[in-house]
């Protein structure tokens, strides 16, 4: 697994970082596996640790009224966190969970703070990494509330479009704010009433 080139591939889409700094982040982050359904920060627990994802893919979510929300997905050559509790220091509302099996870079808070402190280029890159995180919560929450369900489905085939494949779609019909039901009907346009 060649990690300086999966770091220089999302040095792309964030902002690249030096080898000097890549080197001291391999240095302080570690490769961990985990197996789908993993659940890896639960809902009132402080997360420390954000990740990479090298392969496979994972979720966050939340419990509202029992009901398990979906608030977004990470792919390869993302980042992946418990954001509130990471950068804000307080107890998670969210979960975070595996998908598939997975192949992670697991880093600590106390790394991202201490690279940040050192190596401009890697402040530049966390910067982008939040910014990208809450355009795209910004944009969900906009389409929940001003686009129909089919538009809302549309929308995330153009963001990921194998996603179907990837993630159930109970998970996907949570995240676009419909029912099973309703996203097996946009699916299917036989099935309509």
């Amino acid at each position: 697994m060649d990690i300086e080139k999966i770091l220089n591939k999302i040095g792309e889409t964030y902002h690249p970082i030096t080898n000097e700094c890549q080197q001291e982040l391999i240095a302080n982050s570690k490769i961990v596996s985990y197996k789908k359904g993993e659940i890896v920060v639960r809902e009132g627990q402080f997360s420390k640790n954000a990740y990479l994802i090298v392969k496979g893919c994972s979720r966050v979510y939340y419990l509202k009224d029992g009901k398990d929300i979906s608030d977004w997905f990470t792919f390869e050559n993302e980042i992946m966190a418990a954001i509130i509790s990471f950068f804000s220091e307080e107890p998670s509302p969210h979960y975070v969970e595996f998908i598939e099996d997975s192949v992670v870079l697991e880093f600590s808070k106390d790394t991202v703070d201490c690279l940040s402190k050192k190596y401009h280029d890697f402040e530049r890159f966390i910067s982008k990494v939040v910014t990208q995180t809450m355009l795209g919560l910004c944009e969900r929450l906009y389409t929940i509330q001003f686009n129909k369900a089919e538009e809302r489905y549309k929308h995330l085939l153009n963001i990921y479009p194998n996603i179907t494949q990837r993630i159930p779609l109970t998970h996907i019909a949570s995240y676009l704010g419909i029912t099973l039901e309703t996203l097996s009907r946009i699916r299917n346009p036989k099935n309509r009433i």
